[in-house]
């Protein structure tokens, strides 16, 4: 394992494309700029919350043992061979062009390189101002960073695609926020997530130059983007193809969001990575009771554009964005057409392995759909805790149902409302056709119930909980925050019932529960 402050960081990104090395943090366009020079700004006391030990491992990393390496993770100190950066990119953001954007504040240190030869990049988010700030402080709040921290680790142990986070440490400094941007600003203490990705690159990098007219600069990014991470993409029709895997990384995502019930909450193209990953976890949330429409970030209101069931249209719209940054390389976009209109059918062939999987099916036959859209709006009608609801069905006990009543007994505890007897008889009659799908299965019982506790997480991050974590580490209590870190490493076991419980009464009007914001 190698200490922090002495390793070796590569600094491939900013040594390969233009940048502003002036080093100066005040806010401006960088025309021509891929990066800007940004130092991180020193806080007053850095402290350590926490640690991925799993996250470590992989990259060969000791935990900190003097205040020395923690001050590197709060930004009061960089190993030499570091180069800190801030990105320039651009984006749509709720669907409008919003120009340049960049990592207002997020600051890269530097790529790490593993002994398997797997290079990591490192991040911190909330280390200060950087040209790319606009009006804003480039810092982060305890709130956020727990967030951050917590969630990203969450959705590694789910098996969602993801960036990951390192560390979280208090920095000692207040900071100000105004939480739903209503005039009522407070002071909250500050930190600062150091997390950890294969690249940070996303959607917006591409659009930035492309809407400055530097097809160069958009030509070497591509190329570099293809050579880096996805070496196996060769030829002349290299882009197209690239393009084409970027269309069935981020279906393939849309489909793993849906599968553990998590809504991002701010699908802009600059927060799309181009790897697929679930990237700048902000105003999240799983679903508690499943609602399509559900969005928990009050900045999206009243539209609804980023609601749960409308993440997979978006995705594609994003990579319609996407596609017209790298239009300038082609001669036409007729191919490039073709690519983005192959994603409907990719998402729904995937989507529905996934549903026959949470659902203990042998394959997702054609006269399943069905089955499946009689689910959701089962579902949607209902609308039943989503987590305790397929729990529920991994334990229905097929041979003794038989009428609504025994239906209604079995899944009692997924409810938050009662349902009427229209909504009960809807239940039912999805149980029953269920019933008879499961068994004509081709699989055993056994394989059916292994294939369904494999897909169908028991435990999730629900906001309260991280809301109710947020309070005590505020308090100076960890007891909570710490429970979560090893509940949220075993996501699929019973080990951890204590938190197999529908969101609580009080939790659904309490901000920080139900309503977030991009300020959280």
């Amino acid at each position: 394992m190698r200490n922090l402050g002495s390793m070796q960081f590569r600094n491939d990104f900013v040594n390969t494309f233009d940048g502003d090395e002036s080093g100066q943090l005040h806010p401006r366009q960088t025309p021509g700029m891929l990066y800007s020079k940004a130092l991180p700004t020193p806080v007053r006391d850095v402290k350590l919350l926490a640690w991925s030990e799993d996250l470590a491992k992989e990259l060969e990393i000791a935990k900190p043992s003097g205040q020395d390496e923690i001050n590197i993770l709060g930004g009061n100190a960089v190993n030499p061979s570091m180069q800190p950066y801030a990105a320039c990119y651009a984006g749509h953001q709720f669907g409008n062009w919003a120009g340049q954007l960049g990592d207002g504040r997020a600051i890269t240190l530097g790529e790490l390189e593993t002994s398997t030869g797997k290079i990591w990049e490192l991040q911190l988010k909330g280390a200060g101002p950087t040209p790319y700030s606009r009006r804003a402080d480039g810092r982060a709040v305890l709130r956020s960073s727990v967030r951050e921290y917590l969630m990203s680790e969450a959705m590694y142990h789910l098996g969602v695609p993801t960036t990951r986070a390192l560390s979280l440490v208090s920095t000692g400094d207040r900071v100000m926020r105004d939480m739903f941007y209503d005039g009522n600003a407070e002071y909250e203490p500050g930190a600062i997530v150091m997390r950890v990705a294969p690249s940070f690159l996303r959607f917006g990098n591409f659009e930035m130059p492309t809407s400055r007219n530097e097809i160069d600069n958009l030509r070497k990014l591509v190329d570099w983007t293809i050579e880096r991470y996805y070496p196996h993409i060769t030829g002349e029709d290299k882009i197209l193809r690239w393009y084409q895997e970027i269309v069935e990384r981020t279906a393939s995502l849309m489909v793993e969001w849906l599968r553990v019930g998590f809504v991002h909450g701010v699908m802009n193209t600059d927060n799309m990575s181009i790897l697929g990953l679930t990237i700048d976890y902000g105003p999240y949330s799983f679903v508690d009771d499943y609602d399509p429409n559900f969005t928990p970030n009050t900045t999206d209101l009243p539209g609804r554009r980023y609601a749960f069931g409308r993440q997979p249209s978006i995705a594609k719209w994003n990579l319609g964005c996407l596609g017209g940054a790298i239009a300038p390389l082609f001669a036409n976009t007729d191919e490039l057409v073709k690519v983005l209109d192959t994603y409907d059918n990719y998402y729904w062939s995937k989507y529905y392995s996934m549903i026959a999987n949470k659902l203990g099916l042998d394959e997702a036959r054609a006269d399943d759909v069905h089955l499946f859209r009689q689910l959701d709006q089962m579902l949607s009608t209902i609308k039943p805790d989503m987590t305790i609801f397929y729990q529920l069905l991994n334990d229905l006990p097929l041979d003794t149902i038989e009428n609504a009543g025994d239906v209604m007994n079995h899944f009692e505890n997924s409810f938050y409302n009662q349902p009427g007897t229209e909504q009960i008889e809807m239940l039912f009659a999805f149980i029953a056709t269920y019933i008879k799908r499961i068994k004509s299965n081709t699989i055993s019982r056994k394989d059916s119930l292994k294939r369904m506790r494999a897909n169908n997480p028991r435990f999730v991050l629900r906001n309260y909980l991280l809301h109710q974590s947020i309070e005590d580490l505020e308090k100076g209590d960890d007891q909570l925050f710490t429970k979560l870190q090893e509940a949220m490493k075993d996501p699929y076991s019973k080990n951890f019932d204590e938190f197999f419980v529908k969101r609580p009464g009080w939790a659904s009007q309490k901000a920080g529960c139900s309503m977030l914001s991009c300020s959280s």
